[in-house]
């Protein structure tokens, strides 16, 4: 993979990652309630879950990829697409995020147990797998060395920027405002859209 085209994924993870949903709200209403540590141990239990997450991709990506042949810019394309879908769906959202009050009281489990089970219970996270990664996949090259190498990468940039929530929120409180996380959306699903189309032009 050429320096562009991972530089290119990096920053489709990182557009998808700090978009706030159900794994984002959950850290920060914990880290609003609890402090930055509740927070940080719900990332801790989420990048468990996405491990979990990437050996299910691996696995059924690598046996995909190599029976598609000549399907696999059609795969390509429907990842495109895909986020071109998640970003338009950004640009109509509200920025709302769960408040602090409604935060549940800490799990039996502890939080690193409820970030662990929040992102197992969220199939969008298999779905993101499928429609970003194949579309950095080399054809001809070593398919599960690759979808590992892109899973771990997603992983690391899930880590900064879901910690950097936990700390924010722990720490800074109102900071996350309606108005900052409504910008954090739009910035996203600009960016998106334009991967999207990058990605379906790079296809065809």
């Amino acid at each position: 993979m050429s320096i562009q085209s991972y530089l290119a994924y990096c920053l489709a993870s990182a557009a998808i990652i700090i978009v706030p949903g159900p794994t984002v709200t959950v850290i920060i209403a914990n880290s609003l309630r609890y402090g930055s540590r509740a927070g940080l141990l719900n990332v801790a239990g989420t990048q468990a879950g996405l491990v979990v997450w990437l050996a299910v991709a691996v696995f059924g990506l690598a046996s995909a990829i190599a029976v598609m042949g000549l399907w696999f810019d059609a795969l390509k394309l429907v990842g495109a697409a895909y986020l071109i879908w998640l970003g338009i769906k950004l640009l109509g959202s509200k920025g709302e995020l769960m408040s602090p009050e409604r935060a549940a009281a800490p799990p039996s489990g502890g939080f690193f147990f409820q970030g662990f089970v929040v992102i197992l219970s969220n199939p969008k996270v298999l779905l993101l797998f499928g429609a970003l990664i194949p579309n950095f996949i080399a054809p001809g090259e070593d398919f599960v060395r690759q979808l590992i190498y892109l899973g771990l990468t997603f992983m690391g940039i899930a880590t900064i920027f879901d910690g950097a929530y936990a700390v924010a929120a722990g720490r800074l409180g109102g900071w996350l405002s309606k108005s900052r996380v409504r910008g954090v959306e739009v910035a996203s699903g600009l960016f998106l859209i334009a991967g999207g189309i990058w990605l379906a032009l790079k296809a065809r």
